[in-house]
C-alpha cells in the first residue's frame, strides 16, 4: 500500500510506510502581485517546516521534478537540505538546486528513459511535453543555464524540458502525467492503474484535442482510476482555503466536467483529491 498526499499543483509524496517519495516540491505559492509586478520571491521555510512536521515528512529519499516552473521546482533546494533528500531533475531543475546549495552528489540529472529503484519504488522518467504556452506565460524548452539564487523572479524558473513518471511499487502501477500534453505514441508500453492527470487547459481546448489527449494518456496505459492535479491556483497559500485556478486560464467546473464524464463514459474511476489530504491506494 501506498498513501499519497496532494499538496496542490503538481506535488505528490508517496509514503509506503519504509520509504518517501517526493514528486516535484511547491508549498510556497507566492501571491499574483509578483507575477504581475515582476517582483523576486524565497521559499516560505516557516509554511515548509510546518508541513514537514504536520505530515510527518521524516524518511524523504528523493525528490523527482518534472520541470524547472516555479510551480514545480521553487522548493526542491530547501526540503531537499531539510530532509536530506536527493534531487532528480534535468539539468535546469539541476540549477535550482546548486543555486540552492544542495550538494552536487546529491543532485542526479535524468533523462528520457531514465530508470531508478530506490527501496521498493522502481521509478522511469519519460519524456513529456508542456501544456501549450499563454500569452502570460510563454519560456517552454527554455533553460536555466546557471545556479538560480533566491529570491527570484517568476520569470527565472524557465521550463527546462517536462517529464512523466511511472512508478512501480509491489504489483502497483502509477502513472504521473502532470500537464494537459501528450506526444502521441509516448506512453504505448506503459500500463497503470492510477493515473495522476494534469488537467488544467482542458476547459478551453477543442473536443478533438481533449479526447487525443485522454486517448493517450488514459485509454492507451488502461488505467482504472483517474485522479486530476494542476487544477487550483497556486497563487493561493496552502494555509487557506484553496481556489480553483483562475478563470482567465481555465473553467475548472468545465474541466472536472469534461474529465469526469469521459471517465464515465468508458467505465473509469474518477477520484477529486483536495490539497493536503491523503489517500490509500491499494
Amino acid at each position: 500500500m501506498i498513501k499519497v498526499t496532494f499538496f496542490g499543483t503538481t506535488t505528490l509524496l508517496f509514503d509506503d510506510g519504509e520509504d518517501q517519495i517526493l514528486f516535484d516540491a511547491h508549498f510556497t505559492r507566492p501571491p499574483i502581485k509578483y507575477f504581475i509586478t515582476g517582483g523576486r520571491f524565497s521559499t516560505n521555510t516557516a509554511l515548509c517546516d510546518k508541513l514537514i512536521e504536520h505530515h510527518e515528512i521524516n524518511r524523504l529519499k528523493a525528490i523527482f521534478v518534472s520541470h524547472a516552473h516555479h510551480d514545480h521546482a521553487m522548493d526542491v533546494p530547501y526540503v531537499a537540505n531539510k530532509c536530506g533528500a536527493k534531487v532528480y531533475g534535468c539539468n535546469s531543475v539541476r540549477n535550482i538546486a546548486i543555486g540552492g546549495k544542495v550538494k552536487k552528489s546529491n543532485i542526479e540529472v535524468f533523462e528520457d528513459g531514465s530508470c531508478y529503484t530506490i527501496g521498493k519504488y522502481k521509478i522511469k522518467v519519460i519524456k513529456a511535453l508542456h501544456s501549450k504556452p499563454t500569452k502570460f506565460f510563454d519560456n517552454i524548452g527554455e533553460e536555466i543555464t546557471e545556479p538560480l539564487v533566491q529570491p527570484a523572479t517568476f520569470w527565472d524558473y524557465k521550463e527546462g524540458g517536462s517529464y512523466d513518471f511511472y512508478v512501480e511499487h509491489e504489483g502497483q502501477k502509477i502513472l504521473l502525467h502532470p500537464s494537459f500534453n501528450y506526444i502521441e505514441g509516448q506512453l504505448e508500453d506503459i500500463e497503470a492503474d492510477v493515473v495522476f492527470l494534469g488537467v488544467a487547459g482542458i476547459a478551453n481546448a477543442d473536443e478533438d484535442t481533449v479526447n487525443k489527449f485522454f486517448d493517450e494518456n488514459v485509454i492507451k496505459t488502461k488505467v482504472n482510476l483517474v485522479i486530476p492535479v494542476h487544477w487550483d491556483n497556486f497563487f493561493s497559500p496552502l494555509d487557506k482555503p484553496i481556489q480553483e485556478i483562475a478563470d482567465y486560464v481555465d473553467a475548472t467546473d468545465e474541466t472536472f466536467y469534461k474529465t469526469a464524464s469521459y471517465c464515465a463514459e468508458k467505465r473509469i474511476n474518477f477520484l477529486l483529491q483536495y490539497p493536503c489530504t491523503s489517500i490509500d491506494l491499494k
